[in-house]
């Protein structure tokens, strides 16, 4: 009979390794590995969200880009000399012809 209980010794070997004082006694390392794989996983959830974030803030930028380049050149067409005359027209201003005369305030003399 003792050669059978070798036998199933020597034929599983890892029995011995995982008894019950064995688990309990390494209970505090089991729960940091815990610890460890939920702030793991946590990370990596807070990665995605902060990825997440910059693609929107990114798209959200190229958006105000194009918008801002719209506004830009608009404002350059519209300050053309050509555009601001025909937009002036309703108002009745025109472009003057003559040439623009210097005004000149006369000096009084104190003697």
């Amino acid at each position: 009979m003792s050669e059978q209980t070798n036998d199933k010794i020597n034929k599983n070997p890892l029995k011995g390794l995982f008894n019950y004082q064995w688990i309990v006694k390494n209970i505090p390392f089991f729960l940091f590995l815990s610890v460890l794989t939920v702030l793991y996983i946590a990370n990596g959830h807070k990665a995605d969200r902060t990825i997440r974030k910059i693609n929107s803030t990114t798209t959200e930028l190229k958006e105000l880009q194009y918008e801002y380049k719209t506004l830009k050149s608009e404002v350059m067409f519209k300050s053309e000399e050509l555009q601001i005359v025909k937009a002036s027209e309703p108002l009745g201003l025109k472009v003057s012809k003559e040439m623009p005369q210097r005004l000149q305030a006369e000096k009084k003399n104190s003697n």
